[in-house]
């Protein structure tokens, strides 16, 4: 079976293409469109679909719409309620169901040649669940739990997985929604909701948890497998932050409360989860599964021996889910995913092309990495654009940002070339086999979903990475999978004595993550990055520079 999957309806469009159950593309509107999340999250927008995502996948497989057997598009607008019926405050999202409805045409008509009648709805939390239960490697017999904003008239689903059937368990409806309170606190902290609600996990770890008592009366499980969730008087607790007011001691206290009640709420639906599957594997999914430091609790404290998380857990990551959900239901056997490098990429010969025609000097040295790994311990910033881009938000060693963890100024020098909040923290990469000696947490961690405290001879080697708490948010790279990043890893350890180096993603703040050829040369020329690793070749900015004053 050859199935497009869609996302659309809500934020981040993306489309996937899997052919007979294996996964092979998935990327983001934003990467080619060049606009945070595809679009915001409004009814006027639910229109729009990821057309050039989803043109890139069916050319990526050399498809043409009329080749495909189904199209999955994570949202079925049968299943939904009107707003005021589930309590919610959204006088236009008719809007969205109307669009929804209508979607066949609308992809009939981007996809010229696809009969309409090939789309297929697929309730979105089942298209979440089956993004974590059939992508995980080891996971045909697991529990998933699937957490975000909300879908047709629910925000959170408990379900499991045995072999190719996914059977839900509990369904948490609206206007209950953890997601949504998040995206609230988001907001009334001052920056964009439904975005920036990983800025509030990072400047929770600036405050204490001093309001979690008063926010339990708002928050808390009801140990029936679902969750009270609605309601919060956020101005009680604290003003209101404008976006470009400076962050108080209140603004952390607040943000650490509402991730402590979050976590005990999750901790909760695991266990009750658990208690009805006794599953050793849990997967999540959603988009409060990218609350890493959750994860890492729910690892730590939670009943499963194992736990996964989808790398594109936010809602980008129901278009792989709908299409992996159609193809078990249709007799295929889903692949797990191989790893989160599903997005484009170009040849030497095609990278050497685009740096000729930008003009700018370039070298083409006889090991990349070692490159690379010399102009870190001589503490460069280095842009790091190698292979098929990532899908999903985390920079894993194809679209990032590396610098040496050593230096305590990288945090801030990394925080001014991205220009971000200086509390935000980077992170770091390293090879799986010497993680356990560094870092404690849950291990292998190649996507970057949980927290880790940093052994304490390790904190003042590698200052960079190290947040505010005593953790870090690392990656490990397995030498099989990423031998490039794994040689440089290598290389810059001969070089220095630290088999760490830090990784944040190839971006500017306000910008998607980098994905193409000319999206590299613009970052790298306008921030002050010293190099630019593209393939095999490398751009210097003191090169250019020279060549400037030459001319």
């Amino acid at each position: 079976m050859r199935i497009l999957g869609i996302n659309a309806l809500f934020h981040d469009p993306s489309a996937a293409l899997v052919i007979d159950g294996r996964t092979v593309a998935a990327t983001e509107e934003e990467r080619f469109s060049r606009r945070k999340h595809g679009k915001r999250p409004v009814p006027f927008s639910a229109w729009e679909l990821p057309e050039q995502a989803a043109a890139w996948c069916l050319k990526r497989a050399g498809l043409r719409p009329q080749d495909l057997d189904a199209v999955a598009y994570s949202y079925d607008p049968a299943l939904a309620l009107p707003a005021d019926a589930m309590g919610l405050d959204d006088p236009w999202d008719h809007l969205r169901q109307t669009y929804a409805r209508e979607a066949p045409g609308f992809l009939a008509t981007a996809l010229p040649g696809l009969d309409p009648g090939l789309v297929r709805f697929v309730p979105h939390h089942m298209a979440h669940a089956a993004s974590g239960a059939f992508a995980a490697e080891g996971a045909a017999r697991s529990s998933v739990l699937v957490l975000d904003g909300r879908g047709e008239r629910a925000s959170h689903l408990a379900a499991r997985r045995t072999g190719a059937r996914l059977e839900p368990l509990y369904a948490q409806d609206l206007p209950h929604s953890l997601g949504l309170v998040y995206e609230e606190l988001t907001d009334h902290l001052g920056f964009l909701r439904s975005s920036d609600e990983f800025k509030v996990m990072a400047l929770a770890s600036h405050g204490t948890p001093r309001m979690l008592a008063e926010l339990r009366r708002y928050v808390y499980p009801t140990g029936d497998g679902g969750f009270h969730a609605t309601g919060v008087p956020w101005g009680e607790f604290c003003p209101r932050r404008g976006p470009d007011e400076p962050w108080n001691g209140a603004h952390a206290d607040l943000a650490a409360s509402a991730q402590a009640v979050l976590e005990e709420t999750l901790l909760d639906l695991v266990r009750w989860l658990h208690g009805r599957t006794h599953d050793d594997v849990l997967t999540l999914a959603g988009g409060v599964a990218l609350n890493c430091v959750a994860n890492s609790r729910i690892a730590r404290e939670g009943p499963f021996s194992r736990v996964w998380v989808q790398p594109a857990a936010g809602d980008a990551g129901t278009a792989l889910g709908s299409a992996l959900l159609l193809a078990a239901g249709a007799g295929d056997d889903p692949e797990p995913m191989d790893g989160a490098d599903l997005g484009r990429d170009w040849s030497d010969a095609e990278l050497g092309a685009w740096l000729k025609t930008a003009g700018v000097p370039f070298e083409r040295p006889p090991d990349i990495a070692a490159t690379v790994a010399q102009a870190l311990a001589d503490n460069a910033i280095v842009a790091w654009f190698q292979g098929r881009s990532e899908f999903g938000p985390r920079a894993l060693g194809h679209r990032s940002l590396l610098a040496h963890p050593g230096h305590a100024g990288n945090l801030e020098r990394l925080n001014d070339v991205k220009g971000r909040e200086q509390f935000r923290p980077v992170a770091p990469m390293v090879l799986a086999e010497r993680a356990s000696e560094i870092f404690d947490g849950p291990l292998p961690s190649p996507y970057m979903l949980f927290v880790h405290d940093v052994a304490p001879g390790w904190r003042e080697r590698i200052p960079a990475v190290v947040h505010v708490d005593g953790t870090a948010r690392i990656q490990t790279v397995d030498p099989q999978r990423e031998p490039l990043v794994a040689r440089m890893l290598t290389e810059f350890e001969r070089r220095t004595g630290l088999p760490v180096v830090v990784n944040t993603s190839l971006n500017t703040a306000g910008r998607p993550m980098v994905d193409d050829p000319r999206d590299a040369l613009e970052c790298f020329g306008s921030s002050p990055v010293d190099l630019l690793a593209i393939g095999p070749y490398a751009v210097r900015r003191d090169a250019i520079f020279r060549t400037g004053e030459e001319g």
